[in-house]
């Protein structure tokens, strides 16, 4: 029954179907299989999107790097730079004397 149907699917999609089957089962290979452990492992180790495993000199640099991109984009002590800005318009006052 699905062979009938996928007569009428265009061939490039049959070849993509075809190749998609072997990447959505497990890994055969042994280097494929502890790339995908590793990436596991690392996603698992970083939470909240925190560094893994960084070394003080890696902590003390990226503190650096954030205070300069804080400063460069108006950031500073009391500015949560998370937010979206807010802006304020203020019309300007409008004259209404005619002069003659």
């Amino acid at each position: 029954m699905l062979r009938s149907r996928l007569t009428s699917v265009p061939k490039t999609i049959k070849r993509n179907i075809n190749t998609n089957v072997p990447a959505l089962q497990k890994a055969v290979d042994p280097i494929q299989q502890l790339f995908l452990d590793k990436l596991r492992e690392y996603k698992s180790k970083s939470v909240g999107g925190k560094l893994v495993d960084p070394s003080p000199e890696i902590t003390k640099e990226r503190e650096s790097e954030l205070e300069k991109l804080s400063i460069q984009y108006g950031g500073g002590p009391g500015v949560d730079m998370t937010q979206f800005p807010q802006f304020k318009f203020v019309d300007p006052p409008i004259e209404t004397s005619v002069k003659k």
